[in-house]
């Protein structure tokens, strides 16, 4: 039987207008409604190409098939983390707590020290992709790791505690080209409670 199951878009799990003024509600609905939807769809549509071919026995070209569909899944999965790594203004920013923030002063040395490494990471990042805090769970270290794209550079095995999308669709309404800046207003939204969830999900 074959299998009927494909992505959806999830719900922003705050309001739309919720995250100004970091991140207005233009901006927001924009880049969750129209381009991580587009990933989405983009995804599903490769997902029934390649049922169609398989059922009507014709060959596709797999190589730019699976490549597509790498980019389309890795844009939708890294925005799930991304609204989830979002809280309002209200309840947003500061310094994080628990286990992360230990395991944050143990490997860097202390939280501005992994802040601006953060920060430095993100803003050179060249065209478009994410910046990103991961978990190696061998080495059992934090790092500050890049995402080309949504599919280059992301080490296998690597657990993403924190991402920041710096696509210029994240920000070019309200920030235009200025990535710095809406780097540096990221960190009063960022939910430390759900970077914190994952890593101590990672340890258990």
């Amino acid at each position: 039987m074959p299998n009927n199951k494909f992505y959806s878009l999830p719900d922003l799990p705050y309001g739309d207008d919720e995250l100004a003024p970091v991140i207005s509600k233009e901006q927001l609905s924009i880049h969750h409604q129209k381009h991580h939807a587009a990933y989405v769809k983009g995804a599903n549509a490769i997902l029934e190409r390649l049922d169609q071919a398989r059922a009507e026995k014709i060959q596709l070209d797999l190589k730019a098939e699976t490549k597509a569909l790498s980019f389309n899944i890795g844009g939708h999965l890294l925005h799930s983390l991304f609204w989830e790594n979002l809280t309002p203004v209200s309840k947003g920013g500061g310094k994080p707590e628990g286990k992360i923030l230990e395991k944050i002063k143990e490997d860097f040395g202390d939280f501005e020290t992994f802040k601006n490494e953060f920060g430095a990471l993100a803003l050179g990042i060249e065209g478009s992709g994410w910046g990103t805090l991961v978990y190696h769970k061998e080495t059992e270290r934090l790092l500050c790791a890049p995402i080309e794209k949504h599919n280059v550079l992301l080490t296998p095995g690597a657990e993403i505690l924190l991402v920041l999308d710096v696509f210029e669709h994240a920000y070019y309404l309200d920030y235009q080209n200025d990535r710095a800046k809406f780097i540096e207003a990221f960190w009063n939204i960022v939910n430390w409670e759900e970077a914190n969830k994952r890593f101590e999900n990672i340890l258990s």
